[in-house]
Formats: structure tokens, sequence, C-alpha cells
């Protein structure tokens, strides 16, 4: 049949008859409708549609009919992989069977998620020398048996991830790729997945891949084939994704990284052992010794900005870098002679393949030196920089730092390079107005502010499916007995609904010592408790919570927004303080900058409107069906005290009032 929203989305249409407990949703409708417009008249459209809407279907739809149609290629990027494979595996397949034109879906990856049979192929014939460890000889027989079963060669398919090192030897990598000469080409499991791409109508990747594919476009390159509809889902997540992608990123762990497999303790890496022609035994030296100075040249660079980032403030994490220079580059110099160095080798190599290899290692260390020179430079415009240090790592003197930069505002450049462009642009999400039909903060962050806005409500009866608990008793964090109280009310709390709760934090910090505090008594209670960090998989962990209603899961960022708990698994939602960023993050601190310089107020402008974001992704982790029920309780006295409370309370779905837990207490007046 043909692809009309009306047909297809009505109580009695395909979808009813092929999905259990499928429900007519007028929203769902509406959208399509939106959407389809918006694809018609190559507009730009920003839709808000509430939890339970549907938008995987109503925005699939009207593109699958316009493919169909016009023949015109549609990207959808999202931000999670939990949706990517819900449209892939699900969605797609079940509106193929519906449509009654053909059309061509594929989920693009990066190239790094592919293995290279040839890369392989030469690191089985290397192991001895490669992999001393019997561990990364397993992993590399492990991988050697995938490669003979897999379809598609991609990461996601590998049962068990081989390690770095392993999978550095066998990765796809365009820098040392033969191209048609490579003797497993025809099957390569990256071309094959391109020229699935170059010849799709409908591409699903990530925002990681489609960001980085725009900023390549800025610079006069792509990786994604041409489009005429770009189609944004989880789009409250753009802002950062682009951020980090029209920024920069040194890591001093992926330096190292590069300079051991080149050469490691022992005599062990890449170069120690690479056959060359007669007379280049010098010029091996020669690499190796500059190899030697790099390391040297990295680890007194790292520790000048340790002692720059402890200057700045005590503990790990992200340091301001106001201006440039803040200390020497010994790296860059010696990166880039060892670029060169490796090139001259490549003509010397007596195999073919070595001189790809040594094509690749020069590539990466020409873009470590250009990093270095640029991030301590300061080089890159619209940025704020950088250091960041995390725990050191036990029986080290220091922790492995990282110098960064990201764009303030990120809305020029989506303007000139998405916005501007002959496409059409849709963006959805739950969470995109901070008050009813308000889009301002969304528009003006991502740069597109002729765009048509809609917010469409839930189909669900938040009224009489969720109560909203708030605690105005909670002592101010910087109280003595604050993260005592805290720790007190989380399981008097938990003790309520017997478990099958989400405790949401703001900091990682907090979280652990929080999690430390009450561990015991959850111990005693026979509950699974869970936290984040800890170690465990953040995917393992949540299926490890579902399995039994009783648990309990402490949970930092991811956890805010992108899980998809259903029915009576999740019946509690604490909050632990309102979202609010840490005011000292750089990036944060830069952006309320540029507000005040504007002559704007950074706090309501831009702090509050992106709290209020997250405060209500948080709230939307509770109620994923008509038919779940439970509590979100607030442990923040400041939703009823600060005057700004009340704009947090405004942005939760109609018919949500809050009750107090400290019933004895009328409800405050909030502050003006």
């Amino acid at each position: 049949m043909a692809l009309h929203a009306e047909a297809i989305l009505s109580d009695t249409g395909p979808l009813a008859r092929r999905l259990s407990g499928f429900e007519f949703r007028p929203q769902q409708l509406e959208m399509a409708r939106l959407v389809e417009e918006n694809l018609q008249r190559t507009g730009r459209l920003m839709v808000e549609a509430g939890t339970g809407v549907g938008k995987s279907f109503a925005y699939l739809i009207p593109a699958i009919r316009h493919i169909v149609e016009k023949r015109e290629r549609v990207v959808i990027a999202t931000h999670t992989i939990s949706l990517q494979e819900q449209i892939l595996e699900k969605d797609i397949p079940l509106l193929r069977a519906i449509a009654a034109d053909e059309f061509s879906a594929v989920l693009v990856k990066g190239r790094n998620n592919y293995l290279s049979l040839r890369r392989l192929r030469l690191a089985s014939q290397r192991q001895e020398r490669l992999f001393p460890d019997e561990r990364e000889r397993h992993a590399l027989h492990q991988l050697e048996d995938w490669a003979m079963e897999t379809r598609d060669g991609s990461l996601s398919s590998l049962p068990v991830h081989p390690g770095a090192d392993v999978w550095e030897q066998a990765v796809s990598d365009p820098h040392n790729c033969m191209g048609r000469r490579c003797p497993t080409y025809d099957k390569c499991f990256y071309q094959t997945a391109r020229r699935r791409m170059e010849n799709a109508d409908l591409l699903v990747c990530n925002h990681a891949l489609f960001f980085s594919d725009l900023a390549l476009r800025a610079r006069g390159r792509g990786f994604l084939p041409d489009y005429k509809h770009v189609i944004l889902d989880e789009a409250h997540e753009m802002e950062d994704v682009a951020s980090e992608h029209f920024g920069m990123k040194f890591s001093e762990g992926g330096v190292k990284h590069l300079l051991r497999a080149l050469l490691a303790n022992g005599g062990r890496g890449f170069l120690p052992h690479l056959r060359v022609r007669g007379g280049a035994d010098a010029r091996v030296d020669a690499a190796l010794r500059l190899v030697e100075q790099c390391e040297h040249a990295l680890e007194g660079m790292s520790a000048d900005l340790w002692s720059f980032a402890r200057k700045q403030g005590e503990g790990p994490g992200e340091r301001r870098v106001s201006g440039p220079d803040v200390v020497p580059d010994g790296l860059s110099e010696p990166m880039r002679e060892l670029a060169g160095a490796l090139r001259l080798l490549k003509d010397d190599a007596l195999e073919e393949a070595d001189g790809f290899e040594l094509n690749a290692y020069a590539e990466r260390a020409d873009g470590v030196a250009n990093s270095a020179d640029a991030l301590l430079k300061q080089s890159i415009p619209g940025c704020v920089y950088w250091v960041e240090s995390r725990k050191p790592p036990k029986g080290t003197r220091r922790p492995l730092m990282t110098m960064a930069a990201a764009a303030v505002d990120v809305a020029p450049i989506l303007r000139e390079h998405l916005f501007a462009k002959p496409v059409s642009v849709t963006l959805t999400s739950a969470t995109m107005a901070t008050s009813p039909g308000d889009f301002a903060l969304v528009a003006r962050r991502l740069g597109c502010d002729d765009a048509k806005t809609v917010q469409l409500g839930s189909p669900f009866d938040f009224a009489n499916q969720v109560r909203l608990l708030i605690d105005r008793g909670m002592p101010e964090p910087t109280h003595p007995m604050y993260e005592q109280a805290l720790a007190d009310r989380i399981l008097q709390q938990v003790h309520q609904t017997d478990g099958g709760a989400f405790v949401l934090f703001t900091s990682a910090q907090s979280m652990e010592r929080i999690a430390q505090r009450v561990e015991g008594a959850m111990a005693d209670m026979a509950r699974p408790f869970f936290v984040q960090n800890r170690g465990m998989p953040r995917n393992t962990m949540l299926q490890r919570f579902m399995e039994d209603p009783r648990s309990v899961l402490f949970g930092v960022s991811s956890f805010w927004q992108g899980v998809d708990v259903r029915g009576d698994g999740l019946r509690n939602v604490i909050i632990t303080r309102l979202p609010f960023e840490s005011p000292d993050k750089p990036l944060a601190k830069a952006r309320s900058e540029r507000v005040e310089a504007e002559g704007g107020n950074a706090f309501r402008q831009d702090s509050l409107p992106r709290a209020i974001l997250r405060f209500r992704q948080g709230f939307g982790r509770l109620i994923r069906s008509s038919v779940d029920r439970g509590q979100v309780v607030v442990l923040d006295a400041r939703i009823a005290t600060k005057f700004y409370g009340k704009a947090f309370l405004e942005a939760l779905p109609d018919g949500v009032r809050p009750e107090w837990l400290d019933e004895e207490c009328d409800p405050p007046c909030l502050e003006t």
C-alpha cells in the first residue's frame, strides 16, 4: 500500500494489525503531517513530541514516502545507539513490509568500526613479535574466528572486544588502505558498507558521525553522500555534539598508545621488526631514536600541564586555559620529525604492506603534532580551551592529561553549514521547549532562527500516572549534615516503593559518596544495587536492573535521558538535585560569559533553561507507556523555595501537581 500517514497510523491501519497494543495517537498523526509538509517545502522544523507520541514512525513514514515518490536521499541522525537499532531493526522492516515500493536503508558507521581482513592476516603472521602477552594472542585468535563468521565485520557484532592493542592492528584505517590493490578488496567489510551507503535511499547514523561529516564539509570534503533531507532526533543533544566536533582534543594516553605501537618495551612494536632494503637500517635507527625523543617530550609536556592544572585547583577535573602557551610545546616538533622519518622509510620497506602501515603511522604523528600546536597556541577561533585530568591510575605519580577545545557558540557554524543549505532540516525531541511554546533557547543555541516550532503534548495521562513528591526540608548542600540527610531520604523513598528506583545525581563524586553511605543498608535488605562508574558497562547494568523489580540504580548524566524501562521495573525516579551545570566547567562558563557580553542575563537566559530541559529529561524516565505508574521525588528544596523553582514546575506535563513530603507545612510562597 502507499505510505499515507492517515491510513497507516489509524486505529484500523496496518500498524494496528501488526503491533500488539497499538493505540491511535492524534499527536503522532499531526507530527507526521508537519514532517511531510517540511519535506515538501525544504523547510526548517522544530517539533517537540512528548513521551509516547511515537516520533520515529511519525518521521519515518513521510520520509519513506518522499524517497519513494521523489527519489531524494534522507539522513536520520540520532544520539543513542538504542534508537538507531530500533529504527533499523524494528521500525523500518515493519514499514518495508507495508510499503508497496522498494527503498533501501542502511546504518552508517565510521571506518574505525570495521575490521580489515588484510591487516588481520598481517597481525596473525606477526603475532609473536606484536603480542608477547598470551592473553593478547588469545584475543587475536578469537578475532580471527569471528572474522570467518561475521557478515558485516563491525564492532557492534563482535561478541567480546579484543582490547585496544589488538584491535588497532586489525582495524580498517584510511591511511594504510591499499584500495583496489588490496588482496581482500572484494571482501572488504568497510568498502562493502561504503558501497551500500552510496546507493542507499535512507541513511541512519549517530550525531557524532553526522557532525563529523559536517565539520569535514566545512573544509571542503565530506564522508556522507549528498542528501536532500536531514532529520535529527534527540535534538536536545545536538549542541554539545556539534561543539565537540568543531573543536579539538589531544590525549596523552592516545599518544602513548601510538608510540608504544611503534616501539614497546623489550624491543617490541612495529619499527624494531621492520624489514628494509640494504643501507636503510640507519634510517630505522633514527626513527627509533625519534620515538624515544617523543616519549620524553610527551612526559615533559604532560607533567607541565599537570603542574598548571594543580595551580588552578586541587583534585581531578577540567581547568580552563585562558591564554596561549601556558606550557612550552616540546612535542610538536619531534612528532613532525618522526612523521617525516616514517615517510622516508616507506620506500625502503621490503613489503608493500609495511609501506602503507608507515604512512598511517606518519599521518597519526602529524595529527598529534598539529593538535598539540593548535591547542597550545589556541589557534582555533571561537573555542574555549581547557586541560583535563582524572584520578591517577593505581601505581602512577600523576593522571594522564588531556587538552581540549570546544566551540562556544555553534549557532553561526550550523547556520552556515547546515541551515543555509538547500536541504530540509527537521529537529525533534521529547524535550526542546523550556516553557509552554518557548523554543527560544534551542533556536538561539543552534542558529535555527527561522524554524517553524510546534509543541505536541504526550498521549499519556500524567496527572493520574505520576505522583510528584517534593521535600522542602532538605538542607542546603553546604550544610554539614547534607549528605547524611540525602542518604536517609533516598533509603526512605526506595523502601516506600520496594525498589524499582533510579536515583539521579548531577555529580559523580557526590553519587559515589552517597552510595558508600547506603550500600550497607541495601545489602541488609538483599536489594540489588548498581552504581554507575564502578566498572560495569552501562547496558549491562541497565539489563541487570531490569531483571529484578526490587533493584536500585544510582546514575549520572547518561541515565537522565535515553533510557527506556517500561512497566513495573521502574516506578520511582529520585532527583537528588536540580540539574544545573557546574559553573566551573569551562564550556558552561564560556557560554555564560558570551551571554553576559551580549548584554543578557546568563542565569535566566542560559543556565536556568538548560537545567529545565535536563530536569524534564530526568522526569521523563518514569512514564514510558500508558500503563506505567510511579512517583518522581525531588530532594532539592530550591524547587519550592527559590524564585526559579516555579519555572521547573511549569515545564512539567499538564496535570502534574506537587505533593509536599512535609505535609504538616503549608506550601511556601515562592520567592519573587
